[in-house]
């Protein structure tokens, strides 16, 4: 199955501002969850879910009236689940290369009508920098399963 990168391209607008008159964090994160909801649901061929955003890193801020540009990739699938690795760019519309602004991960499953889980189709890394990304995924899939190890007590 063919793993092209889901691609957004738009203008940040002046409804993104934060107080800082830079877009807005939870706007660049609902970019994110569209990005990631598109690539998971054409990925699987049916409604996926967010289950788990991390490790969310900002690099620079974006800024009102420039170009942005989110893609999404599949990095690696479980059995019913998708890792997606997310990079948001921007650039003024008079300059001609995007900077990377955010980069994160996120796991989406593609569920039924009623919600329940469905098989997807496996992702199988050809590259060295496909197999890097999901030696990278299952990397994170250990390091959380530390961390909720260590949220437990406070849940």
């Amino acid at each position: 199955m063919d793993n092209k990168p889901v691609t957004f391209q738009f203008i940040s607008e002046p409804s993104d501002v934060n107080y800082g008159g830079n877009v807005h964090g939870g706007s660049v994160m609902k970019w994110i969850d569209q990005a990631g909801y598109a690539c998971a649901t054409t990925w699987s061929g049916n409604y996926s879910v967010t289950v788990y955003v991390g490790g969310i890193r900002f690099y620079e801020p974006i800024k009102i009236g420039e170009l942005v540009k989110v893609e999404a990739h599949v990095i690696y699938t479980g059995s019913s689940s998708m890792h997606i690795s997310i990079n948001v760019f921007s650039r003024s519309l008079k300059q001609p290369n995007f900077d990377k602004k955010t980069h994160c991960i996120i796991v989406f499953v593609a569920v039924d009508e009623n919600g329940k889980k469905l098989l997807v189709p496996k992702w199988i890394p050809e590259t060295d920098e496909e197999k890097q990304q999901e030696k990278y995924a299952k990397r994170l899939m250990e390091l959380r399963t530390q961390i909720e190890d260590e949220m437990k007590p406070f849940l």
